[in-house]
Formats: C-alpha cells, structure tokens, sequence
C-alpha cells in the first residue's frame, strides 16, 4: 500500500513537471465570498502573484511574508497594480482552512483558494512553496520556482517594476536639457550618461534602485552645453536601476538595466 501511494506521488509530480507552462486563468469567488478574475488582472497591467502552499506546513509562510513586504513597498508607489492569490496544492482543503491560513499568518495581500491542484501542476509542479508571478497583457510568466530562496524576492521585485514603470521612457525632461541618454542599456560593467544642456545649470546624475534609495552619485557640479559621464556598474547588482539628471531642481529620469 505504502509502495503505491509513494508511486503514485511520483508519478504525480514526473507528470507536473512535464506540463508546459502558460497562465490559467482563475476566477470566480474565493474563500472570502470575494469575485476574481486573473486573465482581467493582467489585461490590466498588474502583476499577479500565486502562493500555492501544503496545509501545516511551517516553511510555507515566511516566504509568503517576505513576497507580501516587497509587494507592499511597489504597492505604495503603484496603487492597486498587484493581486496575490493563495491556494493549498491540492483540491481536499477547506475553505475554511484556507481562509484561517491566510488570517493567521497576516497575509492580508494574498485571496485564499481552497483547491490548487491543477493549478500548481500547470506551473511545474509542488514545492514547498510554488511562487509564481505572472505579468503583462500578453499573458507571461515572469518568474516561478519550487524551491523559494530570499534572493527570489528582488528577482520578483525587479520583473514588477519593470512591468509597472515605463520600460526606457524619458520622464519629466527639462526645458533647459536638449537631449537626455543612457548606453549601453542594458550595461554590463560601464555605462555613458550623456546629456545636452541649453545653459550653464546645476546638475546632479545619479543613480536609484527601483524604490527609490540613492545607490550612487555619480556627478554633482556645474554644467553647460553637451556632457557625458562615465560610471562603472560593476559593483551593482543584476537588475534594475533609474539614472536620475537633476537639473536646477527638475528631474528626468531613464532606466537603467545592469546585466553582467
């Protein structure tokens, strides 16, 4: 008996993991008597996140935890753009308890669902947690995994922002500025900042990551006419990044994407 069950398992996640992966869609009313729809979500434009955990299980939560913070943070800045849902990996939970997990454990962003089953075998199978973040009108899959680690919440944290703000847009130029640019972009170890001024102004060039902290200054001085600057982006981590060109007090602002 012990033999078939463990076959079974087996055979179970081998199917899982052969399954190709592609968004399906959820909807309908959750465990809170709330109506969903996530193909609507990201025809939207928001990002969607989906936690499928075991019931009992102690390391489930934390990454839950860690995900809902990062998301918060972004959620701040971009109201209302990310839905999370949460649903245990297979269809004999309750309600109930999917309701209680959610409560308990204060994961106030995520919407439980009592049955995960076909959904966690779409996207490759049962860890301990499945994470899957899901994004962009044209349906994608922006990240998964079976097995979360702490480094995947700013992998997660980057691909949201890079949905949610303009990809390599110019916000905000300033009258007095001619021409803004950053290359290469994406940058592997040096990146050129170049930039047109009409008058002698006071710039600032430096560099955010994607909340906003200042990471690096990279000039803070008196300009005129066409100025580029180098910087080296070796010490920053893989990601996403703004270079912001402040000039007499106006800022524009173009992203940056650091791949080594």
């Amino acid at each position: 008996m012990k033999k078939s069950i463990l076959l079974s398992v087996a055979l179970f996640f081998i199917f899982s993991i052969s399954k190709s992966q592609t968004v399906m869609q959820l909807n309908g009313v959750d465990c809170n008597g709330n109506s969903h729809d996530l193909l609507a979500d990201l025809d939207a434009g928001k990002a969607v996140l989906l936690h499928f955990f075991m019931p009992n299980c102690t390391s489930c939560p934390p990454p839950a935890k860690k995900i809902q913070a990062m998301a918060n943070n972004i959620l701040a800045m971009h109201p209302g753009m990310i839905t999370a849902y949460a649903m245990p990996y297979n269809n004999s939970t309750t309600c109930a308890y999917a309701a209680s997990w959610v409560t308990t454990n204060a994961l106030s962003l995520y919407m439980p669902y009592d049955s995960g089953a076909v959904q966690v075998a779409n996207y490759g199978g049962f860890g301990m947690p499945t994470v899957v973040l899901l994004g962009g009108t044209d349906h994608r899959i922006m990240f998964s995994t079976l097995s979360f680690s702490t480094a995947d919440t700013t992998e997660m944290r980057d691909s949201i922002m890079a949905l949610l703000e303009a990809p390599s847009a110019i916000t905000n130029l300033p009258s007095t500025v001619s021409s803004f640019n950053v290359f290469p972009n994406p940058a592997n170890n040096n990146v050129s900042i170049n930039f047109d001024l009409k008058e002698t102004s006071n710039v600032v060039v430096d560099i955010t990551d994607i909340l906003g902290k200042q990471v690096a200054i990279i000039s803070e001085e008196k300009q005129n006419g066409v100025v580029t600057k180098q910087f080296s982006t070796a010490a920053l981590p893989n990601g996403n990044y703004f270079v912001r060109l402040q000039v007499n007090g106006k800022t524009a602002t173009q992203k940056l994407t650091v791949a080594h």
